[in-house]
């Protein structure tokens, strides 16, 4: 028996702040991003996808104008990742931006692939851990100065190598992660901050802070913000790193990898070969 995975991220308020920023209205730039280039990755798959799942995305991992009938699955503000999709029962299940919200997401995996048929696809973009640095390191810093410590603000991130992992543990084949990094530049730290709200992206640990920010700590994070991460016209950046996640659902048409020992020419005599010529 495994020890049940901890609860890292406060999902009723998560879904409070989705649906303030859809009353605020919404910034969707980064999604609108991501859902295009989802679109052209499967693109070049040549194969179709009739049944379709959307896994938590908060809007549409796909343009609906190209892709009907898709299945949208919530999160469920309660906590509770139990998917409820049929076994074998999807050919495509897709995500934006909302994985990095899993208490469990070697379990959340494990669900996707158990629901795909077989040589069905999943395709997912969530947030690594360089999102954000700058804004981060600006708060970690005026905290330390003003404060004398430094709250949580981040959950900590898979690395690329880590998420290939769980693919495979989960039963992927053929398992593919790669990165996508944006810049995005603002006047100032607030502007960045309202946006932020309007993404519904701000702030959900369950280990948060708790106490109202103080204006000191921010005022001195904006400052800092603007000395460490401006360009010269005085515009800041923030960063937004999308990792991508790919797999399939076994099948026996799918490439396979060689087996130890079938390799009919070996290393040392390809070596030789190269010092003859």
């Amino acid at each position: 028996m495994t020890d049940a995975a901890p609860v890292l991220f406060d999902r009723r308020l998560l879904a409070t702040r989705l649906a303030r920023a859809r009353t605020l209205g919404p910034a969707p730039f980064l999604l609108d991003r991501v859902a295009e280039e989802m679109a052209e990755r499967l693109h070049a798959v040549l194969r179709e996808f009739n049944a379709i799942a959307d896994i938590w995305t908060p809007g549409h991992a796909l343009p609906p104008e190209r892709f009907a009938d898709v299945v949208q699955v919530g999160i469920d503000p309660s906590g509770n990742e139990a998917l409820n999709l049929a076994p074998g029962s999807l050919d495509l299940a897709v995500s934006a931006l909302a994985l990095q919200f899993a208490n469990d997401l070697p379990g959340v995996l494990a669900q996707i692939r158990r629901a795909l048929k077989p040589d069905g696809l999943f395709l997912a973009a969530l947030t690594g851990g360089d999102t954000l640095t700058e804004l981060r390191q600006s708060f970690a810093s005026a905290e330390a100065e003003i404060e004398g410590g430094v709250s949580p603000r981040v959950a900590p991130a898979a690395d690329l190598r880590d998420l290939g992992a769980l693919l495979q543990r989960a039963g992927f084949a053929l398992p593919v992660t790669d990165v996508d990094r944006v810049v995005v530049r603002y006047d100032h730290a607030f502007a960045l901050m309202q946006d932020l709200r309007r993404m519904g992206a701000t702030n959900v640990l369950i280990e948060r802070r708790r106490a109202p920010l103080r204006r000191a700590t921010l005022g001195r994070m904006a400052q800092i913000y603007a000395e460490r991460f401006s360009d010269p016209d005085g515009r800041i950046r923030a960063t937004f790193e999308i990792v991508w996640l790919s797999g399939w659902s076994p099948h026996d048409s799918q490439q396979q990898p060689l087996k130890p020992g079938s390799a009919k020419a070996s290393l040392e005599d390809a070596v030789k070969g190269l010092g003859t010529k």
